[in-house]
């Protein structure tokens, strides 16, 4: 039953299943590589000027909401489990298991999303968005520019982040599609495995940016 389905999964380009699931495999890890330098020119930049403006950066890091950051970390690690379940799920070929556990971890995606938007329209309505009207931030006297700077990194790591997991949602909407339309079996679930690499690195992601930019230099409280 299993060379069936694998036979009706697999490619023309391939000669066998296993093949087809390297490959697929091996690029999803090349995509991740380059997500990987991507990533790395936004920390290696946040590092500079954090160490250039080592005392404004602390103030900027310290009105951030850590709690939130800290639900939010706690959330996508949740996510990570339940995606691992669905990844299980798929190899054991049981159906309604991959349909649940996705949908679990979508549910947690969508979650992670929805608290970040809380955060950034908190940070609007303290006046933290650098080019808006009226920003500032206290307790850094004239060294508005390098608060700026902050914020600016902090908005575009976590924009990109946030931008990652909107399509990480995709990818799950269409995998539970497919699961209900009973693509996947214990002889064919790649997609569901590379898709849980791809969402597994965007939770890798966040569990720097977290301390990087909440936690470093602030008193808990």
């Amino acid at each position: 039953m299993h060379s069936e389905e694998q036979t009706l999964a697999l490619r023309e380009q391939f000669d066998t299943a296993a093949q087809q699931r390297d490959a697929s495999t091996l690029g999803m890890w090349i995509f991740l590589i380059t997500e990987v330098m991507f990533f790395g020119g936004m920390f290696l930049a946040y590092s500079i000027y954090r160490a250039k403006y080592p005392d404004v950066f602390a103030v900027a890091s310290s009105s951030l909401n850590w709690k939130i950051g800290a639900a939010n970390t706690l959330v996508l690690i949740c996510s990570s489990f339940t995606m691992v379940m669905a990844v299980r799920a798929s190899q054991l070929g049981k159906r309604s298991g991959i349909i649940f556990w996705l949908i679990l971890t979508l549910i947690l995606g969508m979650t992670f999303l929805g608290v970040k938007a809380f955060e950034w329209n908190e940070k609007f309505e303290m006046h933290h968005v650098p080019g808006m009207a009226g920003f500032h931030l206290d307790g850094v006297g004239t060294m508005q520019g390098p608060a700026s700077i902050f914020f600016s990194l902090y908005f575009a790591m976590t924009g990109l982040h946030a931008m990652h997991m909107v399509v990480g949602v995709g990818i799950l909407t269409m995998l539970i599609f497919q699961a209900k339309a009973g693509k996947f079996s214990a002889g064919y679930w790649t997609p569901v495995d590379i898709s849980g690499l791809y969402w597994h690195f965007v939770d890798i992601v966040w569990i720097f940016l977290f301390p990087l930019l909440y936690l470093i230099d602030r008193h808990l409280k």
